[in-house]
């Protein structure tokens, strides 16, 4: 049985906790029935040798088999990564969905997505990152009553993504610490009305809008600060003419968006800039979680 589960892209600027898009960039994991537990690593982490005894899918996907089955069983799990960790581009949402979805799958129980995304709210209160990594495309999540309320909207093919990945990370908990205690009413009126043009600048394949929309004041200037490098990175891909440019998660990468045509002009510049980090560009992802027997 193998799984995948896309990277993401979340708040994309003023979006704060509640905007995010999936990116055609995956953790994939194969898991066979096997005499005893094993796990192998490729990819992301494969050097970090805690990841293989202190592994969150495992934990999480025995909690819900254990639960699911009253079987004892060994499994071989090889992880396959290549979403980078601590990045801002949803690693461990990719962790959460794919255990939980692996579970059920072992047991031959099918579960919709929508469960599956209510059951992965346990572990990660946020749904701007779960959200995308089970439905893909573009979506708009609110929680209510504890479960994601949503809207999908598939990306399309004329689209793509531009990733930058700096060589260091910047720690979620210290970025969430970095942000202020109090907001002004003109700062959290800018958010809501440049999240509102951005929302539906996405559901009306306003392209051209973007730039304006994805302006932010709640969060990334006062996370971007911890790496000012991000500031140039986003002039440059803005200068190169990506329709927007916003740091993703909470960092330490710069999510930048691009039509074909442009995108491997804008990925040149940028490792041509940014010799040091690491330059991607991917189509987006319009599935989400798959699981193939």
């Amino acid at each position: 049985m193998k799984i995948c589960v896309p990277a993401t892209s979340a708040n994309l600027g003023p979006g704060f906790d509640t905007l995010g898009l999936a990116i055609s960039l995956y953790n994939q994991v194969i898991i066979k029935p096997s005499k005893f537990h094993s796990v192998s690593l490729k990819g992301e982490g494969a050097n970090n040798p805690i990841l293989k005894d202190n592994n969150m899918f495992i934990a999480i996907f025995n909690d819900f088999y254990h639960n699911l089955s009253n079987k004892k069983r060994h499994f071989r799990f090889e992880f396959t990564n290549d979403i980078p960790l601590s990045r801002g581009l949803g690693s461990s949402s990719a962790v959460i969905v794919s255990a939980i979805a692996s579970a059920y799958a072992i047991e031959g129980i099918k579960i919709d997505k929508n469960k599956l995304l209510n059951l992965a709210l346990a572990y990660e209160s946020h749904p701007d990152n779960i959200t995308p990594a089970v439905m893909g495309g573009f979506n708009v999540a609110a929680v209510k009553d504890n479960e994601v309320k949503y809207i999908k909207k598939n990306m399309p093919k004329s689209l793509k993504a531009v990733v930058v990945i700096p060589n260091r990370p910047i720690s979620t908990q210290l970025a969430r610490k970095a942000l202020p205690y109090k907001y002004s009413k003109e700062d959290v009126t800018f958010n809501i009305s440049h999240s509102s043009l951005l929302t539906a600048a996405f559901m009306s394949e306003d392209w051209k809008m973007l730039r304006i929309a994805s302006q932010d004041q709640v969060h990334q200037k006062y996370r971007m600060k911890q790496m000012p490098e991000l500031f140039d990175v986003q002039k440059t891909a803005l200068k190169s003419g990506a329709l927007m440019s916003t740091l993703s998660g909470s960092g330490s990468t710069l999510f930048s968006m691009a039509f074909n045509d442009d995108a491997s002009r804008i990925e040149k510049e940028l490792k041509k800039r940014f010799p040091h980090f690491k330059v991607l560009t991917r189509d987006f992802n319009n599935s989400g979680v798959t699981i193939e027997y």
